[in-house]
């Protein structure tokens, strides 16, 4: 789902041809566009190592634009996480609607261990990035990342609940308390893609922990 993510980013700098904001005027760019390039810097090295020159190089603005426009880099940096929240949680919502919800829950999960095969797949979430690099000392960042769990969380609550009135999700298990280990399996199951597991291995954790769900 990540690599959808990336795809919604490379497809915003196509349009604007060669993938530079800077306009013949100030403060004339698109907006979204450098959130986008901006947020594909800080996803793949993350806050604290991205300097303003990385962000001046990837975005075409000058430094007096870009601090008009979002103001100093924490703030670009929520802009651009929030932009990727956003994008992110549409996807989500709209593959867990589809189909039985037995399988939709596996494909959420198996488009993890599917991203992990591609060979451009090298930065993994940004939102379990950011609840390592950023969470325990970032208040702003702590909140969004709590959000970003409950959302997950009330989703696959949701496709649970789905899944036990159609017939696909066993009905006689707690949909909160699978939804709770559906949760907590997320960031593991993305740290370990991270790590370099091997495919059987993860797929063999995923066989198991969708057996829950029977």
């Amino acid at each position: 789902m990540d690599r959808s993510v990336r795809n919604v980013y490379t497809d915003c700098l196509s349009m604007m041809g060669k993938g530079r904001a800077r306009m013949a005027r100030p403060q004339m760019f698109d907006r979204s566009a450098v959130l986008h390039q901006a947020m594909a810097v800080f996803w793949r090295k993350g806050y604290e190592a991205t300097t303003m020159v990385d962000l001046l190089a990837a975005t075409g603005l000058s430094k007096s634009s870009l601090y008009a426009a979002f103001g100093n880099k924490k703030q670009l940096f929520l802009a651009a996480f929030d932009a990727y929240r956003a994008i992110r949680a549409v996807q989500m919502q709209r593959l867990l609607a589809q189909g039985s919800a037995r399988e939709a829950i596996a494909d959420f999960f198996r488009l993890i261990i599917a991203d992990a095969g591609a060979l451009d797949y090298i930065d993994g979430c940004m939102s379990i990035n950011e609840a390592v690099e950023m969470a325990p000392h970032d208040a702003d960042i702590r909140q969004r990342v709590q959000l970003d769990f409950e959302r997950i969380e009330q989703a696959l609550l949701v496709a649970i609940q789905r899944g036990q009135a159609e017939g696909s999700v066993n009905q006689h298990k707690s949909a909160e308390e699978l939804s709770q280990l559906l949760l907590l399996a997320f960031p593991g199951l993305q740290v370990m893609v991270r790590a370099g597991c091997s495919a059987p291995k993860l797929n063999a954790t995923l066989t198991m922990l969708l057996a829950h769900l029977d």
